[in-house]
């Protein structure tokens, strides 16, 4: 068998005569990109659990930096930084904001060449979609199982093929539509129908284990400690996503950083929704073994944690748990119109000033303002922009995603220009789709300076 191309694509696991189930990670199309430990975690989750049922699997990543002979974009710190992209037409949705529009990941001829190489063809090929918007990458991706393997299961999950399921259907034509978890008992059958098998009994941890040995050099790994979350904040989806909370315990979650560390990954990122929740179960047994076993690991969170948990004791165990970058959840300052109950102003300063106690780099402590609410005050923003840096933290504008399924989507429906129930593009975030005039380059600006505490253009001090 000719050797692929790309490095990581080759079958794993399957006796002979076993389902192949290739799964694509595929392209990012949107107006900027960044990788923040990026995986997709929800794909790797399938695949591992079809391979625990008796399948053979495979996987392309298009967003994968590994890919030799590739020149990526100089990588930033702890294995984050840019993809390599392709300037494309906006799609004509689009068109109207006048700025740069391109496809992120590795170069789709190649990703074509490579895929046509993958001897014996898949049965089957199962396609991610992590935002609502980028599912043009997913139907290209769709296209291209199409155009080389006519007769294998084109299958769509995640987020798009979830809240979009309509549109979906109707753009991306799948063969299989997954709607939610592929844990689920209706799911799970009807996956295995459309490859024309019996559904096997679902395997132990379906949705938690991960399929990273598909990567053969890493360079970083997530870690899923949890499924779900908890709270149901306004401007979230997860409850629509998967409506439970399910916790590991810390045992096969070692077993997985002790293969991804022996295999020379450094930095693993949390992907937990809820990560600070009963930690007890999981988190702090992990946290306990990492600092005895492999003091050299590097831990993430760019998921923000929930400040109100941050007690003296919990600060101190991420420290040495070996915790760097740490990324919190502010959301507003107006503590007493919060739509929730998280967070109060003591709670905030409290566990803002145990993690200064704890030891851990100001320079490493971001913390997520939501900006671009239905109706909100940008004012109010300013504020809170203003009130993290006067803590020595650095300031992220999370910028809003009306999502479908989420509390909060029917507030943005009526507040948005855009028919954003409708057209999924319209969701994008970079369009700022709940801000009166919408994106504007000298506003932007203006806030990119007040973030790095700079002069705003045209005017004195960001604090004037």
């Amino acid at each position: 068998m000719t050797r692929p191309a790309y490095p990581n694509l080759a079958w794993s696991g399957g006796e002979p005569g076993a389902v192949r189930v290739l799964g694509i990670n595929p392209w990012i199309t949107d107006f900027a990109a960044f990788n923040l430990w990026s995986r997709p975690v929800g794909l790797l989750a399938c695949l591992s659990m079809v391979r625990d049922a008796g399948a053979s699997i495979a996987l392309m990543d298009c967003l994968d930096p590994t890919w030799e002979g590739v020149r990526w974009p100089r990588p930033g710190r702890y294995g984050t930084g840019h993809y390599p992209k392709q300037e494309l037409e906006p799609p004509k949705a689009l068109a109207f904001t006048g700025r740069r529009y391109s496809r992120y990941g590795l170069d789709r001829d190649m990703v074509r060449e490579a895929l046509a190489q993958l001897d014996p063809a898949p049965d089957a090929v199962m396609v991610s979609s992590v935002m609502t918007y980028w599912y043009p990458g997913a139907i290209n991706a769709l296209d291209l199982a199409r155009e080389l393997w006519p007769d294998a299961v084109r299958i769509l999950g995640g987020p798009y093929a979830t809240l979009c399921a309509d549109h979906a259907q109707r753009h991306a034509r799948p063969d299989l539509l997954v709607r939610g978890s592929l844990e689920t008992p209706e799911n799970w059958a009807q996956l295995w129908a459309a490859l024309g098998r019996i559904a096997p009994p679902l395997p132990e941890r379906a949705g938690l284990n991960l399929a990273l040995d598909l990567y053969n050099d890493p360079g970083y790994a997530p870690v899923l400690g949890s499924r779900g979350c908890p709270f149901s904040c306004d401007y979230c989806a997860s409850r629509a996503l998967y409506p439970g909370f399910t916790q590991s315990g810390p045992g096969p979650i070692l077993a997985l950083m002790e293969a991804e560390q022996a295999r020379g990954v450094r930095d693993f990122a949390f992907y937990d929704d809820a990560l600070l929740v009963a930690p007890d179960r999981w988190l702090w047994p992990v946290l306990d073994a990492v600092s005895d076993r492999w003091p050299q690991v590097r831990l993430h969170t760019p998921n923000a944690m929930h400040v109100r948990r941050l007690t003296p004791d919990a600060c101190g165990r991420l420290k040495r748990g070996g915790l760097t970058t740490v990324r919190l959840g502010l959301e507003t300052t107006d503590f007493d119109l919060r739509h929730d109950v998280k967070l109060t102003r003591r709670e905030w300063e409290d566990g803002a000033r145990n993690l200064v106690d704890a030891g851990f780099d100001l320079a490493d402590i971001g913390v997520y303002i939501l900006f671009g609410l239905p109706g909100q005050d940008l004012a109010r923003v300013e504020e809170a922009v203003r009130h993290v840096r006067g803590f020595g933290f650095r300031p992220h504008l999370a910028h809003y995603t009306p999502i479908p399924g989420s509390p909060m989507f029917e507030a943005a429906r009526q507040a948005s220009p855009y028919p954003i129930a409708e057209e999924p593009l319209f969701q994008n975030n970079s369009i700022w789709p709940c801000v009166p005039g919408g994106f504007d380059w000298d506003q932007a600006a203006r806030w990119k300076a007040l973030l790095q505490g700079l002069p705003a253009p045209g005017h004195g001090t960001a604090a004037d």
